[in-house]
């Protein structure tokens, strides 16, 4: 018997019968055990760096690669070649080539800006950098942001004997909550974008929550590290190097940002009837020239920046490898959850879809918020708004309309409560690996949770409260 064969007989006595025939891959018709391999692979991205750190660090491409093949192996065989390869198609056009462009361009072109220059970090002017990154986020994205920010604000705080907590809320300000108004900002909102969900949709529908939530985290901030400050928590000023005017190197990258922000703006507003189709997968010409202008952004950011700006800001490809051959295999397991999912009560997750659901039969956005919240915080929150968004029907037009509180309650979960834990969003990871390497002595796993439950989810609770109920 066949390689093909045998793997065609088990899947079919695992998953369902009289499947290989299906025109569309309609969710009704599978079972649960579909979403296996999506589960082990986020499963794997949650638990396998704790409890195998080294394994994790030589591996985690192949345990990517090992749960995408248990699912498209089977997928292949009871479905068939051209099943399989217009869902291949579809799943790495349509949405995971935009999105590891875009990050590729912003996390390059963050990489090619040096802030320097002596800072001293007293409360007010930790605030203040807090403040800046916060608004950059939704400019720059999470992770550009991120990277831009975190090595001026621990350089101004090397004096200081308590700045773990510095680190901490620049995590959920900068890493997290700044990124919520634009699909720049975070990954999840550019899924949405590229769903069709407007450019200026989130930044009109929860900017209030983003304005009660950063203003809150940084008051809080502020009168924390005050504290902390008046504690004598800082060396004597005379041990610090001599001030240098602050100023910055690499500064031609400022004009690559913007031409980042106008390239997904142009495939926002363009219209065009041109596109080429690919096994079923339309591909616009607007879309096109942004992916194709986004890698030429990269291209002149890498060549153009100085090798000096890219040692000083400890520039490396590391980060965006892990991101990159995660996400392939989060793109294509999510194949027959998505399928699943937009069965709605016919499929085999109708308990998802009843408890977020109302009993007069509309969607109810307090559960939308918890259970994206929470599922972002330990999962990943770009594959599980995806998740959620297809939940509650997965048409931009109705979500942004009738539905508006829904989307914007998926929107809020997804970005804000990626900051819960360390694993629920990218950036959290980078920036805690780039404080450990400066000598911050950072909280483990369930120290960081016991940070974020303390100080967000008082705030969480209040948001819903005032919006979601």
């Amino acid at each position: 018997m066949s390689v093909l064969r045998w793997l065609g007989v088990t899947t079919l006595l695992c998953f369902w019968p009289g499947l290989a025939l299906a025109a569309d891959l309609e969710g009704s018709r599978l079972t649960a055990l579909w979403a296996l391999p999506f589960a082990g692979l986020l499963l794997s991205i949650a638990l396998v760096p704790l409890l195998a750190p080294v394994l994790w660090h030589h591996h985690f491409g192949k345990i990517a690669a090992a749960w995408t093949l248990a699912f498209f192996l089977p997928f292949t065989a009871v479905f068939g070649p051209a099943m399989a390869g217009r869902s291949l198609i579809h799943a790495l056009l349509a949405e995971y080539v935009p999105f590891i462009v875009l990050l590729t361009a912003l996390y390059t072109v963050a990489g090619g800006i040096f802030i320097r220059g002596t800072l001293r970090g007293s409360p007010l002017l930790n605030t203040l950098l807090l403040a800046i990154g916060t608004v950059l986020a939704s400019f720059m994205g999470t992770t550009g942001a991120s990277m831009l920010m975190i090595r001026p604000l621990i350089t101004a705080n090397a004096n200081r004997t308590d700045n773990a907590h510095v680190v901490v809320f620049f995590i959920f300000l900068v890493s997290n909550a700044g990124g919520s108004l634009t699909p720049l900002g975070d990954p999840p909102l550019f899924l949405g974008f590229l769903k069709g969900v407007d450019f200026f949709w989130t930044a009109g529908n929860i900017f209030p929550e983003t304005l009660f939530l950063v203003g809150s985290l940084l008051g809080i901030f502020y009168l924390l590290d005050r504290w902390y400050f008046s504690r004598q928590g800082a060396l004597s000023i005379d041990t610090l190097p001599d001030a240098a005017r602050i100023g910055f190197d690499g500064r031609r990258n400022f004009w690559l940002l913007g031409a980042v922000v106008a390239l997904v703006l142009l495939s926002g507003f363009w219209k065009s009837a041109l596109a080429l189709n690919v096994m079923g997968t339309e591909v616009r010409l607007p879309d096109a020239v942004r992916d194709v202008g986004l890698l030429l952004v990269t291209f002149i950011s890498l060549k153009t920046t100085a090798a000096k700006v890219h040692e000083d800001n400890q520039f490396s490809w590391g980060p965006m490898q892990e991101v990159a051959k995660l996400f392939a295999g989060i793109f294509l397991t999510i194949i027959p959850v998505i399928a699943m999912l937009k069965a709605g009560t016919a499929g085999p997750f109708s308990a998802v879809i009843s408890a977020v659901t109302r009993p007069d039969g509309q969607p109810d956005p307090v559960m939308y918020f918890w259970a994206t919240g929470v599922l972002s915080a330990f999962l990943d929150n770009a594959p599980t708004y995806l998740v959620f968004f297809n939940t509650a029907g997965g048409d931009p037009r109705v979500l942004m309309t009738t539905l508006a509180p829904t989307l914007a309650a998926i929107s809020a979960g997804a970005v804000f409560m990626g900051a819960n834990s360390y694993i629920g969003n990218a950036p959290n990871m980078m920036v805690k690996a780039v404080a450990e390497d400066r000598g911050i002595k950072m909280p483990g796993f369930f120290g960081y949770m016991g940070w974020s439950s303390a100080v967000l989810l008082p705030l969480f609770v209040i948001m819903t409260l005032l919006w979601f109920k």
